[in-house]
Order: C-alpha cells, then structure tokens, then sequence
C-alpha cells in the first residue's frame, strides 16, 4: 500500500488522532498533576490502547455526518482546552474519557459507542476523584487508626487523635491526601483493567477487585506508618523524599506488585481451569 492510499484509510487518521490526544494529555499531566495522578493516567492509557489492539479487527468503523461532526467537535474542545491550561486542573482526569467518546464518535457513531464500553469504563475510572470519594466517606480515621496501630504492634510509644498519629518526638495529621484512595483507586482501576483481559469465574470477578481495595488500604497504611517515623526520628529530606519525591512512586509500585502477585497465584497460573469454567 503506497503512503497516499495509507492516509485515505480512516483507520490510520483515527490512530494518528488518538495517539495525538494521549500524547497531549499525558504531557500535561507529567509537567502539572500529582506523580500518583500521572501513573495512574499512564496505566489506564496504556490498558485502554492494549484492550483497542486485541479487538481492533472486530469493530465496525461506520460513522454517519452527525455523529462525525459531533465528535470533531469534541476532539477540537479538548485540543483548545489543552492549550489553555497553565496549572492542574480537573479536566486532566476528564480528558481521556471526553476524548475516548470523540474518537468512538468518529469512528462508528452514536450506534456503535457500544462496542468500546470497556475502553470508555477504562478512561472513565480516571475520572474518579479523592476529593469526591472523601465526600462519601471520609476513611482519613480509618487509616490514622490503622497506622497507630501497626506502630502499636512493632513496639514504638504511639498514640492516636482523631487523624492525628503521635510520637514522642513528633506527629503526622493523616489528612485527605494520604487518606488511602488514591491507591485505592489505582489498584481498583488496574484490578478491572485485569477482568477485561483475562478470563475470570463470578467469584474471582468479585474478590479480585476486593483484594484491590484491601491493598490498597494495607500499601497506604503501611506509607502513613513510616511518614509518622520520618517525622519522628528522621529529617526533612528524608520525609520529603517518602511523601513528594521518587519514593513515593516505590509503594505504588509496590502495590501493583502486590496485586500482580495475587493475580498470578489464583488466577493466571490456573487460567486453562478458568477458561473451562467461564469463557
């Protein structure tokens, strides 16, 4: 196929199109949000693109004149948005969804939205916010108590108030930030990026994402427990280090290590099993 054939295949704009905007909005996310929002955003983006390359073959591309326009239209309001943000903003978490409705728009219509559920549920978790989930309920105490108590267990003078953890020789305040849904969240997504991958039975389908959940709080508990320490018996740079920079990045690795772990010992290691018993 020469390269004047390629650029009439509508497939090929589309790709061009949306690697465009992953592209913009990963780099808007690396230089203004929080180091766990750009993971996460990474993670989702990279599950959504894998789930469009296994099943490429079997969408229908069949877009009408509205919907075409529709979704131009869309995709042309995030790429003006985009080029006016100087600072984090909310619209970086609803970027990949209002893009992943343009493009489906594009591609196969209103009609065919349908067909990429999985992608859109995908993109549309990011959407999910800490500040939302902690207007429903606020776990801050849950986590405070959690972490006092681990301290409790391995032997340090700890008290706890409310949200805040004491030491002798200093305190943390276990605010929203640190609540735990931040890890909640990127595990909870990751756990359903796994159900859309691989197949799973009922049950797995229930306590894989369960698991998540539980991690996810266990991982943060685990990182409050250890600021509590740094502010005690450590310094600032070293409290900085574990709370803003790079090691941070270590315990949410480390919980997707974890659930990964969990995945493989009772899922992927048996999946001939689970292909028998729900295909």
């Amino acid at each position: 196929m020469s390269f004047v054939q390629t650029l009439q295949e509508p497939k090929y704009w589309l790709l061009g199109i949306a690697a465009g905007l992953m592209t913009i909005n990963i780099t808007l996310m690396w230089k203004y949000a929080p180091v766990d929002v750009v993971g996460t955003s990474l993670l989702f983006w990279g599950g959504a693109a894998f789930l469009i390359w296994e099943r490429y073959q079997s969408f229908k591309l069949q877009s009408g004149p509205i919907s075409s326009l529709l979704g131009a239209a869309i995709v042309a309001l995030i790429l003006l948005k985009s080029a006016t943000l100087n600072s984090y903003d909310i619209f970086l978490r609803l970027s990949p969804f209002i893009s992943g409705i343009g493009l489906a728009l594009l591609a196969s219509g209103i009609k065919g939205l349908r067909q990429y559920w999985q992608e859109l549920f995908i993109l549309g978790f990011m959407s999910i916010s800490t500040g939302l989930l902690l207007r429903i309920f606020d776990i801050s105490p849950l986590t405070a108590k959690f972490s006092a108590l681990l301290l409790w267990y391995l032997g340090f003078p700890v008290t706890r108030q409310g949200i805040y953890v004491n030491l002798p020789t200093g305190s943390i305040e276990v605010y929203s930030g640190c609540s735990g849904y931040s890890a909640i969240l990127q595990l909870l997504g990751l756990s359903i990026l796994f159900l859309f991958m691989f197949p799973t039975t009922v049950k797995q389908k229930i306590y894989i994402p369960l698991a998540a959940i539980i991690l996810g709080f266990i991982v943060n508990g685990i990182r409050v427990a250890l600021m509590a320490l740094l502010v005690a018996y450590s310094t600032k740079e070293s409290f900085e280090y574990w709370h803003y920079g790079d090691g941070s990045l270590i315990f949410s690795m480390f919980g997707v290590f974890l659930l990964g772990l969990f995945c493989w010992f009772f899922i992927l290691r048996n999946e001939p099993e689970n292909l028998k018993i729900d295909p």
